[in-house]
């Protein structure tokens, strides 16, 4: 039964915890500190006492983290493991690229591994160049992965719950500067969506901008800014990207504009880019890309702006694409 509350974007991911613990027995949630202390960001905070020993906190080590839900997965449990930077999980990247992401290709589709994996990646004030990463493009180019970057209170919801009962791996990516934001009235209880998707935040006839990320809120900034008429595209899935509700948008705008905090060069604007420029889509203008620099981001908040996109770079990229 379907009910509406006001949840921050942290408590709307903590409800879809609950939910995912309560209704499916299967269900593992593990990771560093997020049992007795309530997760690093309070995420978790409650569902130990709840659900007991379900819940529980891990040694400092995402291999044997990964390593274990991958296992786990295999023998029919469906866990749920917090990562806590998505930087941090470079680390145990066999265990993603090597092992979970080939479960079902290497058993012949005798087995699957139903596992996800939280965790939040982005710059924050003061942040350092090991906590800071946008890592999406790497997670982007492993077949065998799902993977999802909600940044609204209510696709929080859903995704996680679309995510835990997916019978593949799926990488959650959420956003720390969003877990303690204003809360949003937030449809809980309604039946489980399948992945995949976008939301479409804006309507426009001048050119159609694709992101995901916390960078949207920028993005729409700059809309206001300029005054342009523009589609703009939220990729709240990345895998499975929906391509055809890019190309049904680009056929009527004749123009796109890619805006990810991501470093510009390998990331996947570009893939974006080359799907639309393949279909042979009628285009009035070059499509554009609007990313980070390729550089380390610096702790210095002033210096970390220089590095990142702002809502000037794409406020100016909306100007002069639209000519």
């Amino acid at each position: 039964m379907s009910e509406t509350a006001k949840l921050t974007y942290g408590g709307a991911i903590n409800a879809a915890l609950a939910r995912c613990l309560d209704q499916m027995p299967e269900t593992l949630l593990f990771g560093e500190d997020v049992a007795l202390p309530g997760g690093v960001f309070g995420v978790t905070r409650g569902l130990r006492k709840a659900y007991g020993e379900r819940v529980f906190d891990t040694p400092i080590s995402e291999t044997a983290m990964l390593g274990a839900a991958v296992g786990a997965a295999m023998m029919g449990r469906r866990p749920i493991v917090e990562i806590m930077w998505a930087d941090f999980m470079l680390v145990a990247f066999d265990q993603i690229v090597n092992q979970a992401a080939n479960v079902r290709y290497v058993s012949e589709g005798r087995l699957s591994a139903p596992m996800t994996i939280r965790t939040q990646q982005g710059n924050a004030p003061g942040a350092c160049a090991q906590h800071s990463q946008n890592l999406e493009a790497l997670l982007l180019h492993v077949p065998g992965i799902r993977v999802a970057m909600p940044v609204q209170a209510q696709d929080a919801y859903d995704i996680t719950l679309s995510a835990v009962a997916n019978d593949d791996p799926v990488v959650v990516i959420e956003n720390r500067t969003l877990y303690a934001g204003a809360k949003a009235e937030v449809q809980i209880g309604g039946p489980v969506a399948p992945i995949g998707g976008h939301r479409l935040r804006r309507a426009g006839d001048d050119v159609t901008v694709v992101t995901w990320g916390a960078i949207i809120s920028s993005v729409e900034a700059a809309v206001d800014s300029t005054g342009v008429s523009a589609d703009v595209i939220e990729a709240v899935w990345l895998n499975p990207f929906d391509t055809e509700a890019v190309l049904a948008s680009v056929r009527r705008t004749g123009r796109l504009l890619v805006v990810h905090e991501a470093n510009l060069t390998g990331g996947f604007g570009a893939e974006v880019v080359a799907r639309v420029v393949e279909s042979g889509v009628s285009l009035r203008s070059a499509p554009r890309r609007v990313g980070a620099l390729d550089s380390r981001i610096p702790a210095a908040v002033q210096l970390a702006q220089a590095v990142l996109p702002q809502t000037s770079t794409v406020a100016a990229a909306l100007v002069e694409i639209t000519g």
